[in-house]
Protein backbone atom coordinates (compact mmCIF):
# COMPACT_ATOMS: atom_id res chain seq x y z
CA UNK A 1 0.00 0.00 0.00
CA UNK A 2 2.82 2.40 0.87
CA UNK A 3 4.31 2.22 -2.63
CA UNK A 4 1.14 3.88 -3.98
CA UNK A 5 1.20 6.75 -1.46
CA UNK A 6 3.70 8.74 -3.52
CA UNK A 7 1.09 8.95 -6.29
CA UNK A 8 -1.58 10.45 -4.00
CA UNK A 9 -0.31 13.99 -4.50
CA UNK A 10 -0.50 13.62 -8.28
CA UNK A 11 -4.04 12.29 -7.92
CA UNK A 12 -5.09 15.36 -5.92
CA UNK A 13 -3.71 17.81 -8.48
CA UNK A 14 -4.90 15.76 -11.47
CA UNK A 15 -8.00 18.00 -12.07
CA UNK A 16 -5.77 21.08 -12.23
CA UNK A 17 -3.27 19.35 -14.55
CA UNK A 18 -6.06 18.23 -16.88
CA UNK A 19 -7.59 21.71 -16.87
CA UNK A 20 -4.21 23.33 -17.53
CA UNK A 21 -3.53 21.17 -20.58
CA UNK A 22 -7.11 21.30 -21.88
CA UNK A 23 -7.80 25.02 -21.40
CA UNK A 24 -4.30 26.57 -21.60
CA UNK A 25 -1.71 24.44 -23.37
CA UNK A 26 -4.02 23.01 -26.05
CA UNK A 27 -5.56 26.41 -27.01
CA UNK A 28 -2.09 27.99 -27.14
CA UNK A 29 -0.85 25.22 -29.39
CA UNK A 30 -3.87 25.57 -31.66
CA UNK A 31 -3.46 29.36 -31.76
CA UNK A 32 0.20 28.95 -32.72
CA UNK A 33 -0.88 26.74 -35.62
CA UNK A 34 -3.73 29.05 -36.68
CA UNK A 35 -1.31 31.98 -36.78
CA UNK A 36 0.51 30.22 -39.60
CA UNK A 37 -2.60 29.48 -41.65
CA UNK A 38 -5.04 31.24 -43.91
CA UNK A 39 -8.41 30.45 -42.32
CA UNK A 40 -11.82 32.06 -42.66
CA UNK A 41 -13.47 29.66 -40.12
CA UNK A 42 -15.74 28.29 -42.87
CA UNK A 43 -13.18 26.35 -44.89
CA UNK A 44 -10.28 24.17 -43.81
CA UNK A 45 -7.17 26.08 -42.70
CA UNK A 46 -4.50 26.48 -45.36
CA UNK A 47 -0.94 26.41 -44.03
CA UNK A 48 1.06 29.47 -45.15
CA UNK A 49 3.97 29.40 -42.70
CA UNK A 50 5.22 32.82 -41.60
CA UNK A 51 3.42 34.68 -44.38
CA UNK A 52 0.91 36.24 -41.97
CA UNK A 53 3.72 37.72 -39.91
CA UNK A 54 5.44 39.08 -43.03
CA UNK A 55 2.18 40.65 -44.22
CA UNK A 56 1.65 42.33 -40.84
CA UNK A 57 4.66 44.60 -41.18
CA UNK A 58 3.62 45.58 -44.69
CA UNK A 59 0.10 46.49 -43.54
CA UNK A 60 -0.21 50.24 -42.96
CA UNK A 61 -3.31 49.77 -40.78
CA UNK A 62 -1.46 47.32 -38.57
CA UNK A 63 1.44 49.74 -38.13
CA UNK A 64 -0.85 52.73 -37.52
CA UNK A 65 -2.99 50.85 -34.97
CA UNK A 66 0.17 49.70 -33.17
CA UNK A 67 1.54 53.25 -33.10
CA UNK A 68 -1.76 54.67 -31.80
CA UNK A 69 -1.77 52.06 -29.02
CA UNK A 70 1.88 52.70 -28.12
CA UNK A 71 1.30 56.48 -27.96
CA UNK A 72 -1.72 55.94 -25.73
CA UNK A 73 0.28 53.62 -23.44
CA UNK A 74 3.23 56.03 -23.17
CA UNK A 75 0.95 58.88 -22.09
CA UNK A 76 -1.82 57.12 -20.16
CA UNK A 77 0.29 54.85 -17.93
CA UNK A 78 2.32 57.58 -16.13
CA UNK A 79 -0.76 59.83 -16.10
CA UNK A 80 -2.85 57.11 -14.49
CA UNK A 81 -0.15 56.23 -11.94
CA UNK A 82 0.34 59.87 -10.92
CA UNK A 83 -3.42 60.57 -10.70
CA UNK A 84 -4.17 57.43 -8.69
CA UNK A 85 -1.33 58.17 -6.28
CA UNK A 86 -2.43 61.79 -5.84
CA UNK A 87 -6.03 60.76 -5.11
CA UNK A 88 -4.85 58.10 -2.64
CA UNK A 89 -2.68 60.61 -0.76
CA UNK A 90 -5.61 63.04 -0.58
CA UNK A 91 -7.90 60.32 0.78
CA UNK A 92 -5.37 58.90 3.23
CA UNK A 93 -6.63 61.11 6.02
CA UNK A 94 -9.20 60.94 8.77
CA UNK A 95 -11.64 63.61 7.69
CA UNK A 96 -15.38 63.61 7.65
CA UNK A 97 -16.90 61.80 4.67
CA UNK A 98 -13.60 60.23 3.53
CA UNK A 99 -15.21 56.78 3.18
CA UNK A 100 -17.89 58.20 0.88
CA UNK A 101 -15.26 59.77 -1.38
CA UNK A 102 -13.22 56.56 -1.42
CA UNK A 103 -16.28 54.60 -2.50
CA UNK A 104 -17.38 57.20 -5.05
CA UNK A 105 -13.95 57.38 -6.68
CA UNK A 106 -13.62 53.61 -6.80
CA UNK A 107 -17.05 52.98 -8.31
CA UNK A 108 -16.09 53.83 -11.95
CA UNK A 109 -13.49 51.04 -11.84
CA UNK A 110 -16.18 48.37 -11.35
CA UNK A 111 -18.88 49.71 -13.69
CA UNK A 112 -19.38 47.93 -17.02
CA UNK A 113 -16.97 49.10 -19.73
CA UNK A 114 -19.77 49.28 -22.30
CA UNK A 115 -21.93 51.60 -20.20
CA UNK A 116 -18.91 53.80 -19.44
CA UNK A 117 -18.09 53.98 -23.16
CA UNK A 118 -21.65 55.02 -24.02
CA UNK A 119 -21.56 57.64 -21.26
CA UNK A 120 -18.30 59.12 -22.54
CA UNK A 121 -19.56 59.05 -26.12
CA UNK A 122 -22.31 61.42 -24.98
CA UNK A 123 -20.00 63.54 -22.80
CA UNK A 124 -17.59 64.08 -25.71
CA UNK A 125 -20.26 64.74 -28.34
CA UNK A 126 -19.45 67.95 -30.20
CA UNK A 127 -23.02 69.29 -30.38
CA UNK A 128 -24.79 67.91 -27.32
CA UNK A 129 -21.93 66.73 -25.08
CA UNK A 130 -21.61 67.72 -21.43
CA UNK A 131 -17.93 68.65 -21.75
CA UNK A 132 -18.52 71.20 -24.52
CA UNK A 133 -21.50 72.56 -22.57
CA UNK A 134 -19.24 73.24 -19.60
CA UNK A 135 -16.57 74.80 -21.84
CA UNK A 136 -19.17 77.08 -23.43
CA UNK A 137 -19.86 78.59 -20.01
CA UNK A 138 -16.29 79.91 -20.09
CA UNK A 139 -16.58 81.21 -23.64
CA UNK A 140 -14.59 78.34 -25.17
CA UNK A 141 -15.94 77.20 -28.56
CA UNK A 142 -17.11 73.62 -29.07
CA UNK A 143 -14.31 71.09 -29.54
CA UNK A 144 -14.65 68.12 -31.89
CA UNK A 145 -13.28 65.64 -29.39
CA UNK A 146 -14.00 62.62 -31.57
CA UNK A 147 -14.56 64.28 -34.96
CA UNK A 148 -11.16 66.01 -35.00
CA UNK A 149 -8.32 63.48 -35.51
CA UNK A 150 -5.94 65.62 -33.43
CA UNK A 151 -8.29 65.49 -30.42
CA UNK A 152 -9.04 61.75 -30.43
CA UNK A 153 -6.00 60.73 -28.37
CA UNK A 154 -6.51 63.52 -25.76
CA UNK A 155 -10.14 62.34 -25.51
CA UNK A 156 -9.05 58.80 -24.66
CA UNK A 157 -6.55 60.13 -22.13
CA UNK A 158 -9.37 62.03 -20.41
CA UNK A 159 -11.40 58.82 -20.36
CA UNK A 160 -8.44 56.93 -18.92
CA UNK A 161 -8.52 59.18 -15.84
CA UNK A 162 -12.06 57.98 -15.16
CA UNK A 163 -10.69 54.62 -13.95
CA UNK A 164 -7.98 56.10 -11.74
CA UNK A 165 -9.97 54.98 -8.70
CA UNK A 166 -8.99 51.37 -9.33
CA UNK A 167 -5.31 52.17 -8.89
CA UNK A 168 -6.15 54.51 -6.02
CA UNK A 169 -7.26 51.57 -3.89
CA UNK A 170 -3.90 49.81 -4.13
CA UNK A 171 -1.98 53.01 -3.37
CA UNK A 172 -4.23 53.63 -0.39
CA UNK A 173 -3.45 50.17 0.94
CA UNK A 174 0.26 50.84 0.38
CA UNK A 175 0.11 54.18 2.19
CA UNK A 176 -1.55 52.62 5.22
CA UNK A 177 1.09 49.89 5.28
CA UNK A 178 4.03 52.31 5.57
CA UNK A 179 5.58 51.96 9.07
CA UNK A 180 4.87 55.01 11.19
CA UNK A 181 8.38 54.98 12.69
CA UNK A 182 9.78 56.09 9.31
CA UNK A 183 7.72 59.27 9.47
CA UNK A 184 8.70 59.73 13.11
CA UNK A 185 12.37 59.49 12.15
CA UNK A 186 11.78 62.01 9.37
CA UNK A 187 10.13 64.40 11.87
CA UNK A 188 13.15 64.08 14.17
CA UNK A 189 15.42 64.95 11.23
CA UNK A 190 13.29 68.04 10.57
CA UNK A 191 11.92 66.92 7.21
CA UNK A 192 9.08 68.88 5.67
CA UNK A 193 6.10 67.40 3.75
CA UNK A 194 7.90 67.37 0.40
CA UNK A 195 10.99 65.71 1.88
CA UNK A 196 8.81 63.10 3.61
CA UNK A 197 7.14 62.26 0.32
CA UNK A 198 10.46 62.11 -1.55
CA UNK A 199 12.40 60.09 1.03
CA UNK A 200 9.72 57.98 2.72
CA UNK A 201 6.34 57.85 0.96
CA UNK A 202 7.48 57.48 -2.64
CA UNK A 203 10.16 54.79 -1.97
CA UNK A 204 7.68 52.82 0.13
CA UNK A 205 5.11 52.98 -2.67
CA UNK A 206 7.47 51.68 -5.37
CA UNK A 207 6.20 48.05 -5.00
CA UNK A 208 2.68 49.36 -5.68
CA UNK A 209 3.95 51.47 -8.58
CA UNK A 210 5.70 48.38 -9.93
CA UNK A 211 2.48 46.37 -9.80
CA UNK A 212 0.37 49.14 -11.35
CA UNK A 213 2.98 49.70 -14.06
CA UNK A 214 2.79 46.05 -15.11
CA UNK A 215 -1.01 46.09 -15.06
CA UNK A 216 -1.04 49.45 -16.86
CA UNK A 217 1.12 48.11 -19.69
CA UNK A 218 -1.15 45.10 -20.13
CA UNK A 219 -4.33 47.18 -19.96
CA UNK A 220 -3.14 49.93 -22.31
CA UNK A 221 -1.85 47.53 -24.94
CA UNK A 222 -5.12 45.56 -24.78
CA UNK A 223 -7.43 48.58 -24.93
CA UNK A 224 -10.61 47.57 -26.72
CA UNK A 225 -14.10 48.13 -25.29
CA UNK A 226 -14.44 51.92 -25.32
CA UNK A 227 -12.31 52.23 -28.46
CA UNK A 228 -14.56 49.77 -30.32
CA UNK A 229 -17.76 51.54 -29.26
CA UNK A 230 -16.61 55.16 -29.54
CA UNK A 231 -14.05 55.02 -32.36
CA UNK A 232 -12.55 58.28 -33.61
CA UNK A 233 -12.01 60.36 -36.72
CA UNK A 234 -9.25 59.51 -39.18
CA UNK A 235 -8.83 55.97 -37.77
CA UNK A 236 -7.28 57.55 -34.67
CA UNK A 237 -9.61 55.44 -32.54
CA UNK A 238 -8.59 52.20 -34.22
CA UNK A 239 -6.43 50.72 -31.49
CA UNK A 240 -4.51 47.49 -31.92
CA UNK A 241 -7.17 45.26 -30.39
CA UNK A 242 -9.91 46.92 -32.45
CA UNK A 243 -8.03 46.16 -35.67
CA UNK A 244 -7.39 42.61 -34.46
CA UNK A 245 -11.11 42.17 -33.78
CA UNK A 246 -12.02 43.54 -37.21
CA UNK A 247 -9.70 41.08 -38.94
CA UNK A 248 -11.07 38.15 -36.95
CA UNK A 249 -14.82 38.82 -36.92
CA UNK A 250 -15.48 41.31 -39.73
CA UNK A 251 -13.10 40.13 -42.44
CA UNK A 252 -12.86 36.51 -41.10
CA UNK A 253 -9.07 36.52 -41.45
CA UNK A 254 -8.63 34.36 -38.39
CA UNK A 255 -5.04 33.34 -39.15
CA UNK A 256 -4.02 36.97 -39.68
CA UNK A 257 -5.76 38.07 -36.45
CA UNK A 258 -4.10 35.25 -34.50
CA UNK A 259 -0.71 36.36 -35.80
CA UNK A 260 -1.54 39.85 -34.52
CA UNK A 261 -2.38 38.36 -31.14
CA UNK A 262 0.99 36.60 -30.96
CA UNK A 263 2.82 39.81 -31.88
CA UNK A 264 0.95 41.62 -29.11
CA UNK A 265 1.83 38.83 -26.68
CA UNK A 266 5.53 39.16 -27.52
CA UNK A 267 5.42 42.97 -27.14
CA UNK A 268 3.74 42.77 -23.72
CA UNK A 269 6.10 39.99 -22.63
CA UNK A 270 9.20 41.99 -23.59
CA UNK A 271 7.92 45.14 -21.88
CA UNK A 272 7.06 43.17 -18.73
CA UNK A 273 10.48 41.51 -18.66
CA UNK A 274 12.11 44.93 -19.09
CA UNK A 275 10.21 46.30 -16.10
CA UNK A 276 11.15 43.25 -14.01
CA UNK A 277 14.79 43.56 -15.11
CA UNK A 278 14.99 47.20 -14.04
CA UNK A 279 12.92 46.82 -10.86
CA UNK A 280 15.94 46.09 -8.67
CA UNK A 281 17.19 49.63 -9.34
CA UNK A 282 14.05 51.49 -8.26
CA UNK A 283 11.71 49.19 -6.29
CA UNK A 284 12.30 49.25 -2.53
CA UNK A 285 10.80 47.13 0.23
CA UNK A 286 10.43 47.89 3.93
CA UNK A 287 13.35 45.70 5.05
CA UNK A 288 15.69 47.05 2.36
CA UNK A 289 14.64 50.62 3.05
CA UNK A 290 15.15 50.29 6.80
CA UNK A 291 18.61 48.77 6.27
CA UNK A 292 19.61 51.62 3.94
CA UNK A 293 18.38 54.22 6.45
CA UNK A 294 20.34 52.51 9.22
CA UNK A 295 23.54 52.38 7.11
CA UNK A 296 23.11 56.05 6.21
CA UNK A 297 22.66 56.97 9.87
CA UNK A 298 25.78 55.04 10.90
CA UNK A 299 27.85 56.76 8.18
CA UNK A 300 26.73 60.14 9.53
CA UNK A 301 27.69 59.12 13.07
CA UNK A 302 31.13 57.98 11.88
CA UNK A 303 31.69 61.29 10.03
CA UNK A 304 30.65 63.30 13.08
CA UNK A 305 32.88 61.18 15.32
CA UNK A 306 35.86 61.95 13.09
Amino acid sequence: MTKYRKYEGYLYILPWILGFFMFTVAPLGFAFYVGMTEWDTFNAPKFVGLQNYKDLFQDEYFLSSLWITVKFAILSIPLGIATSMFIAIMLNSKVRGVYFFRTALYMPAIVSGVSIALLWKWILDKDFGLLNLILSKFGIPAVGWLSNPDMVLPSYLIMALWGAGGGMLTYLAGLQDIPSHLYEAADIDGANAIQKFKNVTFPMLTPIIFYNLIMGIIGAMRKFTDAYIIGGAGNQGRFYMVYLYENAFRYFKMGYATAMAWVLFVIILLLTLLVFKTSSAWVFYVSEFSNKKEKKRRKKEVRHAK
